[in-house]
C-alpha cells in the first residue's frame, strides 16, 4: 500500500470515529434523498428539457433540484416563448397533405415567417422529407430542409443518399401511421427543420417545449452574442476549433486575475516542458552500378565485358628499340573498395617485348627472353615474326583495395614489332545494399524520472492521449523500399512512433514536507487502535492512544435493477430500392427499451409497451454483440468490388 493511500485511510478512520452511528445514519439518508430529487429532474432528456433547458431559455424561474428555491434566469439575449410552430394534418392517402411552419426570427415574440410545404410528405427523414404519388411509394422526390441567404426556411430538392434516417409514413407501408404516432412524426419533422436552422445560425439554441394535437412547439433564443452577424468569433470556433489554443493564450495575457495566478506560489512551485520526438526506423535501399565502384582513365585502349560484373580492360602501346622505352599507365581507382571481388592482370602480349609494372613494381613480362629488371633484355629488337605472350594471371585484389593502384606496360619493340599490352581484369560486386536501423530520439526523455508520456501516434494511430493509453494496437504494416530492380518490401510492427513528453525542470519547494507524523500513525496504529505524536509549539511531543472502529457500511446491490420492454412497430424504413416493409415477410417489428426499475422493483412501461424481461440484473452484451456483428457484416456483403459483371 503506498504511503498517500495509507495517509487517506487513516484520515477516513479518524473522521469516522468522530462521527456518531446515529449522525451516520442521518447522512446516508439525506444523501439518498438528494440522489433521488437529483434523479427525478435530470435522470432523462425529458426532464432535464423540462425543468432547465425551457425556462432557461425562455426567460422562465428555475428551480433547485429539492424545490426550496426558485430564481431567475438570464442565459440569452434574446428569447422567444414560442420560436417555432409546426403544424402537420395528414390526408385520406395517409400522406401528409397540410405541413406548415411558422417562425418568430428575430426573437421578438411575434411570428413573422411561415412556410407552407408545397408537396404531400409520403417519407419523414431526419434532415428532409421524401414526397411520392398519393398513397403509393412511386414517382419519389427526396427533398432536403435549408436556409436562404435571407434565413427563410426552405425545401431543396436532392439525392436520397443525402438524407438519413427516412421511414415511410404513407397508406404504402400501413395504415394511419401519421395519425397513430402522430407525437414522435412531429418530434421528428421538427427535429429536422431545427437541424437546418442551427446549422445555418449556430447562435440559436433551442429546446423542445410541447406538442399540442396536431402541433409542436419550440422555445428559442440567441444564447452566444447579442449581434445580428451569424459568424461572431465564438461561432467561429465551430469551424476553426485550433484557433482556442491561441486565443485563449491571448485573453491570458491581458488578464489581470491570470497573471496574478501564473506568478502566485502555487503556480511558480514547479514548471513543466513539454518536448516531441520521434523513434523512427529507417530502411535504405541502395542500387550499385559498376561505374559506382570503380573509376578507370588513363591510357585505356579498350573496354570488353568478360561477364557480369566483370569488366577487362587492355592497356596498350607501340614501343622503341631505343635506351628507354616507354612506359604506358592505367589508374584504378576504387570508389567503393569493400565492393572489388578481384582484380588480376589475366593476359600480357607483345611483339618484341612488354613487362607489366603495379605501383612501380615490376611484376611479369612477355617475351622470348626474360626482362624483370630495370634494365633492357638481351637481344636486339627484331627477334622474329611471332608475338609473344603470358596468361600467367597475376592477383593485384589487395593492392585495389588498398587504394588507388596504377598498372603499366612498358612496351619494346622496333622494326615490324613495335607493339605490347597488358589486360587487366576487374570484377565487382553490384548487389543491392540494405541498411536498417532505429533512431531513438526519446532514449532521453524516456529514461528520465521527472518525464511523463503524454501523447504517441504509432504510424497514424493514437496510441496515449492526455497520458492515458486509449487501447488501440496498430496493426504491423508492409511497405515497400527501393525501386527497380533493388525492391524490397518490408513488414515491422512500426514505422514511426511520434511522442510528447512533459518534464519537470524546476520546483520553487525548498524542502521535502514533514511527514513524521504522518509516519508515526502509519507504523502505530492497528485496525482497532490510532496512535498519534503531536509536536507542540515549546517543542515538546506527546504520543497518544485511542480505540476506533469504521462504521458498518450498508449494503450495496450487485447492479442496478433495470427491466427490458419492448413495443410493436411498422418498419417503415426506405432506402433507394424503395420501401424495406416490401422486401420482408412481416412488415411489423418490435422496438426494444430499457429502464431503470423503481426502489420496489417496479418497472416503468410506456405506452404500448410489454415487459419482456422483469426487473433484475440484466446482461443483453452476447445480444448487443451479435446485433453488431450482424450490422458489419451486412455493411460488408453491401460493398461493391471491381469485378466484372
Amino acid at each position: 500500500m503506498s504511503r498517500c493511500l495509507r495517509l487517506s485511510f487513516c484520515a477516513l478512520a479518524l473522521t469516522a470515529t468522530l462521527a456518531a452511528p446515529a449522525f451516520a445514519q442521518d447522512m446516508e439518508a439525506r444523501a439518498r434523498a438528494a440522489a433521488a430529487a437529483s434523479r427525478a429532474k435530470s435522470s432523462e432528456s425529458d426532464a432535464i428539457s423540462q425543468n432547465y433547458l425551457t425556462p432557461g431559455l425562455s426567460n422562465q424561474p428555475v428551480s433547485t433540484v429539492d424545490g426550496s428555491q426558485r430564481f431567475a434566469t438570464s442565459l440569452a439575449c434574446q428569447q422567444s416563448a414560442t420560436m417555432l410552430e409546426l403544424l402537420a394534418q395528414p390526408g385520406p392517402s395517409g400522406d401528409i397533405t397540410h405541413l406548415s411552419i411558422t417562425r418568430d426570427k428575430d426573437l421578438d415574440g411575434s411570428f413573422d415567417s411561415s412556410l407552407t410545404v408545397p408537396v404531400a410528405v409520403s417519407g419523414i427523414c431526419a434532415n428532409g422529407i421524401i414526397s411520392c404519388e398519393a398513397g403509393t411509394w412511386d414517382q419519389c422526390r427526396p427533398f432536403k430542409w435549408d436556409v436562404g441567404a435571407s434565413g427563410d426556411l426552405k425545401l431543396s430538392e436532392v439525392g436520397l443518399p443525402e438524407l438519413s434516417g427516412c421511414y415511410c409514413v404513407n397508406a404504402s407501408c400501413g395504415s394511419n401511421l401519421v395519425s397513430g404516432n402522430l407525437a414522435s412524426v412531429l418530434k421528428d419533422l421538427g427535429g429536422g427543420v431545427i437541424g437546418a436552422l442551427t446549422t445555418a445560425d449556430p447562435r440559436v439554441g433551442v429546446v423542445q417545449a410541447s406538442v399540442d394535437g396536431p402541433v409542436i412547439r419550440y422555445v428559442g433564443a440567441q444564447t452566444t452574442a447579442c449581434t445580428d452577424d451569424p459568424t461572431v468569433s465564438a461561432t467561429g470556433y465551430r469551424a476553426n476549433p485550433t484557433a482556442i489554443s491561441s486565443d485563449a493564450y491571448s485573453a491570458s495575457q491581458a488578464s489581470s486575475v491570470f497573471t496574478a495566478l501564473a506568478a502566485s506560489p502555487a503556480a511558480s512551485g514547479k514548471a513543466e516542458v513539454t518536448s516531441s520526438c520521434t523513434i523512427e526506423r529507417e530502411i535504405e535501399v541502395r542500387s550499385w552500378d559498376y561505374d559506382d565502384i570503380l573509376a578507370v582513365s588513363g591510357s585505356i585502349a579498350s573496354v570488353t565485358s568478360c561477364g557480369a560484373n566483370c569488366r577487362r580492360y587492355q592497356i596498350r602501346g607501340a614501343g622503341t628499340c631505343g635506351s628507354t622505352p616507354p612506359i604506358y599507365t592505367a589508374t584504378f581507382d576504387p570508389i567503393a573498395p569493400a565492393r572489388i571481388v578481384s582484380a588480376r592482370i589475366v593476359e600480357m602480349g607483345a611483339d618484341d617485348w612488354v613487362q607489366a609494372r603495379v605501383n612501380g613494381a615490376i611484376v611479369g613480362y612477355a617475351g622470348k627472353r626474360q626482362w624483370l629488371g630495370t634494365g633492357l633484355p638481351t637481344g636486339d629488337c627484331r627477334i622474329g615474326d611471332d608475338p609473344w605472350y603470358n596468361r600467367n594471371p597475376i592477383d593485384t585484389t589487395a593492392q585495389l583495395k588498398a587504394g588507388a593502384t596504377i598498372v603499366g606496360a612498358r612496351v619494346r619493340g622496333g622494326g615490324g614489332g613495335n607493339w605490347g599490352y597488358v589486360t587487366v581484369e576487374v570484377i565487382v560486386d553490384t548487389a543491392c545494399e540494405v541498411s536498417e536501423r532505429l533512431v531513438d530520439l526519446c532514449a532521453g526523455y524516456a529514461g528520465n524520472s521527472a518525464c511523463r508520456l503524454l501523447s504517441e501516434d504509432v504510424d497514424g494511430v493514437e496510441t496515449v492521449r492526455n497520458g492515458v493509453n486509449t487501447g488501440l494496437k496498430p496493426l504491423a504494416q508492409t511497405r515497400l523500399f527501393g525501386s527497380g530492380n533493388c525492391s524490397y518490401q518490408y513488414s515491422r510492427d512500426f514505422f514511426l512512433r511520434s511522442r510528447r513528453y512533459s518534464c519537470l525542470t524546476d520546483s520553487a519547494t525548498t524542502s521535502d514536507p514533514d511527514l513524521s507524523r504522518a509516519s508515526y500513525i502509519i507504523d502505530h496504529s492497528t485496525e482497532t487502535m490510532l496512535a498519534d505524536r503531536i509536536q507542540s509549539a515549546d517543542g515538546s511531543v506527546s504520543e497518544t492512544t485511542r480505540a476506533f472502529s469504521m462504521p458498518d457500511r450498508p449494503a450495496v446491490s450487485s447492479c442496478e435493477a433495470i427491466c427490458k420492454t419492448r413495443a410493436p412497430k411498422a418498419n417503415s424504413g426506405v432506402a433507394p430500392a424503395g420501401a424495406v416493409a416490401e422486401r420482408q415477410n412481416d412488415p411489423t417489428g418490435w422496438d426494444s427499451f430499457y429502464h431503470v426499475c423503481s426502489a420496489d422493483s417496479v418497472c416503468p412501461l410506456g405506452e404500448g409497451e410489454e415487459i419482456v424481461t422483469p426487473c433484475g440484473c440484466i446482461d443483453d452484451f452476447p445480444e448487443a454483440v451479435v446485433m453488431m456483428q450482424t450490422v458489419r457484416l451486412a455493411g460488408s456483403d453491401l460493398a461493391c468490388t471491381a469485378a466484372s459483371q
